[in-house]
C-alpha cells in the first residue's frame, strides 16, 4: 500500500510537482514530461535541501570528517522540522517492517543526495555507515568516529537511496564500491520508485529492492483522490507513465501551438525546446 502521509509530505514540500493538464514541463534532454521529482526536498524544503546541498559540497572536501558533520547537521534539523522527522521516522519503520535487520551490518549511501536520508537512518538502525563518494572512495563512521572504509571481510549491506530510476549509479558506483571493500550490498531501501527498471536491474544484481512510494497508477490514483491532483493531471499522468514518448508525442499533435510558444518564452525554454526540434524527438 502506498504511504499517504509520505505522499503528503512529497506534494508538502514540492518533491513532487505536476504540470497543469495542458502545460508539460520542458525537461533537460529536450522531452517533455508531467511532473518533476526532487525527493530530497523531504528534507523540509526546497530552499533547506539547496542549502544542505551547499554544505555537503563544502564539507566533502574532507571525506572523513564529512560524514560526522553532516550527521550533525541533519540530527538538529531532525529535531526541529516535523516533515523530516516524519519521513525519517516512516523509512525506519519501512526498513523494520520489511528487512530483518539482524541480516544487516552496515547502511551505505551515495554521494550526495542518499545521504540526506541514509546517515539517520543508519543512526536510527544502530548500525556502521558507509559514505561513499563519486570517486568510489568510502569512509565507515561507527561510535562517532569515521575511518577509511579498507575491507568489511563479506558484511552485509543495505543502501538507502533517495530516488531509483534505471539503477544506474547502483551499477556503475555503489555496488562496485561496495565490492571493492569485499562486502555485498543485499539489499536496497529507497524513498521513491521511478518505475523505469531500476528494481528489475538490482534483482539481477541479488540486490532486494524496496521502495516506500512508487510513481504509477495507484500513486496517481491515491493523489487524485487525497485532492492533491485534478482530472486533468491525472490523466496526463497515467499516459505519461504507460507510454512516456508516445502520450507526449499525441499531446503535442493535439497543442500544434505549444512549441511555438516554447521557442518564445524564457532562454532555459527556448534552448530546451531547439533542442527538441534540432533531434526531432517526436517527429
Amino acid at each position: 500500500m502506498q504511504n499517504e502521509k509520505l505522499i503528503n509530505w512529497l506534494f508538502e514540500t514540492n518533491a513532487f510537482r505536476v504540470c497543469p493538464g495542458n502545460e508539460p514541463f520542458w525537461y533537460t534532454s529536450g522531452t517533455i514530461g508531467p511532473y518533476y521529482i526532487n525527493t530530497h526536498f523531504l528534507y523540509g524544503s526546497e530552499s533547506s535541501a539547496v542549502e544542505l546541498l551547499k554544505t555537503i559540497d563544502r564539507l566533502k572536501q574532507d571525506r572523513l570528517d564529512c560524514p560526522g558533520k553532516l550527521l550533525g547537521i541533519m540530527e538538529e534539523r531532525y529535531g526541529e522540522n516535523a516533515v523530516y522527522k516524519g519521513v525519517i521516522d516512516s523509512l525506519l519503520d519501512f526498513i523494520r517492517d520489511n528487512i530483518d535487520v539482524d541480516e544487516v551490518d552496515y547502511v551505505s549511501g551515495g554521494e550526495r543526495r542518499d545521504w540526506f536520508f541514509s546517515l539517520l537512518a543508519a543512526k536510527g538502525l544502530g548500525k556502521p555507515h558507509i559514505t561513499i563518494y563519486k570517486d568510489l572512495s568510502a569512509v565507515i563512521s561507527e561510535n562517532g568516529k569515521t575511518r577509511e572504509a579498507g575491507t568489511i571481510n563479506g558484511g552485509r549491506v543495505l543502501h538507502i537511496a533517495d530516488l531509483i530510476t534505471e539503477a544506474s549509479s547502483y551499477e556503475r558506483a555503489w555496488i562496485p564500491a561496495i565490492k571493492d571493500m569485499s562486502g555485498r550490498m543485499t539489499c536496497s531501501v529507497v524513498i521513491v520508485d521511478r518505475k523505469q527498471g531500476g528494481s528489475e536491474l538490482l534483482e539481477k544484481h541479488e540486490v532486494c529492492s524496496f521502495a516506500m512510494v512508487s510513481i504509477d497508477k495507484s500513486f496517481f490514483d491515491k493523489a487524485l483522490a487525497m485532492g492533491r491532483i485534478n482530472c486533468a493531471q491525472h490523466d496526463m499522468l497515467v499516459k505519461y507513465a504507460s507510454d512516456p514518448h508516445g502520450s507526449m508525442k499525441a499531446f503535442l499533435e493535439e497543442h500544434p501551438g505549444f512549441i511555438e510558444k516554447a521557442l518564445r518564452s524564457d532562454e532555459r525554454t527556448r534552448e530546451r525546446a531547439r533542442l527538441c526540434i534540432e533531434k526531432g524527438i517526436y517527429r
